[in-house]
């Protein structure tokens, strides 16, 4: 280990954790939709192998399916049982995909520790190991090995958020009129970054892997991006270093004028992404270009993989894919808006402007050294010895965008140890720290907290507020 904190992991022993109430709750309800979401496409999958028109070859290969869909639901609800009464984590099979030793080198060594169960593992790499099994469950099929069995729900969820879409997108717009302008007038853009942060930064309040119980209408307030709402929510940002990222913006890095997003949530999120780095390419003079990071699989229920970027535009584009926004725009102007802006964004990937970190055809599971470290069991301390490729392209980014900060960036980034909240940010990410310019945008929805002013944190303790999970605070942490 590269880097050894001064203080224990979090993980499950502790009931009064959101670690506890993660293997109890949370994962059941997650491994439980995806049964659910299994035995409905078996169900449709066994009507089309009994309509008359399938052909012999098509009914045996449907048949194939739906018994490796029956198989893969054996394991997840073996899985169910083992994790509920505090078994013994199993090991990864070997699948031909990236992190297998990594993971079974890691269930070894906890073992000698007597903490490769469900309860005692440390949270971090057992919520890692989690997605990882789940991966090798599918990876290890004829059918299913491309099937991402979260991509309904991100889909479901992204259709949801048309109001909040089209509100953005007629944002921009409004911005076209003011263009030269506010290249000329540096003090106009940075109040407009300020407002661009927050948009990003509570972006990530969809997060599927947390909202279990949500309505429409609640997603729909979540979402809430006007300027009376980010006002509003001003106050409950613990630590806002947005200046300092201004203008490391400014001043660029290398000359290249790049900034790289570490994407978290599809939809949404990805949305305003998509908006944030609109803003920085389209109305500043300082950023030529934005790379996209993505997670290689299925990720911690909502996280986008390289299926979800490439169908983000064409989906904006269907007419059929949001309903009508629910407040009157004479002309269809918020429609208008939204297709103009998406359209800027498909001439910016085509030209390189956007762009994956891997290419858009990489398939799921497919290893790749600029992305395979996003979905390993290492805190991100360890990414120039674990992953040397991707630290040396980081390097030549004028800042790297967290995103998303809400579940596992911030625990990746500080090891998801015990780190009193007033710990330094510089100091909470050990090695990483002065590798390349971080911005992390964090709604706060994990126990680990750190940069938070000591008397500040200390109050919130008091008042019973279980304020470091409930994803109503935030932090924007900056370092170079």
């Amino acid at each position: 280990m590269p880097f050894t904190p001064p203080y224990p992991p979090y993980d499950p022993t502790d009931k009064i954790g959101f670690s506890y109430e993660t293997v109890v709750k949370r994962w059941p309800i997650i491994l439980t939709g995806i049964i659910d979401h299994l035995y409905s496409l078996n169900h449709d999958l066994s009507l089309r192998a009994q309509a008359p028109d399938v052909s012999s070859q098509t009914k045996n290969e449907l048949k194939e399916q739906i018994e490796e869909a029956k198989a893969i639901i054996g394991k997840i609800s073996a899985l169910k049982y083992h994790m509920a009464r505090d078994h013994q984590l199993e090991r990864i099979p070997d699948d031909g995909e990236p992190h297998v030793e990594a993971y079974n080198s890691g269930l070894d060594d906890l073992a000698k520790q007597g903490k490769d169960t469900w309860f005692t593992a440390p949270w971090l790499f057992a919520e890692c190991y989690l997605y990882r099994l789940l991966r090798s469950y599918f990876s290890t099929t004829k059918h299913w090995a491309q099937f991402d069995p979260f991509q309904k729900q991100k889909l479901d969820t992204f259709k949801q958020s048309g109001d909040a879409c089209y509100q953005l997108a007629t944002t921009l717009a409004e911005l076209e009129s003011e263009k030269a302008a506010l290249a000329a007038d540096p003090d106009k853009l940075k109040v407009l970054f300020g407002e661009m942060l927050q948009m990003c930064l509570w972006g990530n309040a969809t997060d599927l892997s947390l909202l279990t119980h949500l309505s429409h209408a609640d997603i729909q307030k979540l979402q809430s991006v006007g300027r009376d709402a980010q006002a509003a929510r001003r106050e409950f940002i613990l630590r806002d270093d947005g200046d300092k990222a201004w203008e490391a913006i400014r001043e660029g890095k290398g000359g290249e004028g790049r900034v790289d997003f570490v994407l978290d949530n599809a939809g949404f999120e990805l949305f305003t992404d998509f908006v944030f780095a609109d803003f920085l390419v389209t109305y500043t003079p300082y950023v030529n270009k934005v790379v996209f990071h993505p997670k290689m699989i299925p990720w911690f229920v909502s996280d986008v993989t390289p299926p979800d970027f490439a169908g983000t535009i064409p989906a904006l584009l269907d007419p059929a894919f949001f309903p009508s926004p629910s407040s009157p725009s004479p002309g269809h102007l918020k429609e208008d808006s939204l297709v103009k802006m998406v359209k800027r964004w498909q001439s910016y990937l085509d030209t390189g402007v956007f762009a994956l970190s891997v290419p858009p055809t990489r398939k799921l599971g497919e290893g790749d050294a600029r992305a395979d470290f996003w979905t390993a069991p290492w805190a991100y301390a360890e990414m120039r010895e674990r992953a040397g490729t991707l630290w040396e392209g980081l390097r030549g980014s004028a800042v790297v965008v967290f995103k998303g900060c809400g579940i596992l960036h911030p625990r990746r980034l500080t090891g998801d140890v015990r780190w009193p909240a007033h710990t330094p940010f510089e100091e909470a990410i050990g090695p990483l720290a002065g590798s390349f310019p971080i911005l992390s945008l964090r709604t706060s929805k994990a126990d680990v907290v750190v940069g938070v002013p000591k008397e500040v944190a200390e109050k919130l303790d008091a008042s019973g507020e279980k304020w470091r999970v409930n994803g109503k605070y935030a932090l924007i942490s900056f370092t170079a």
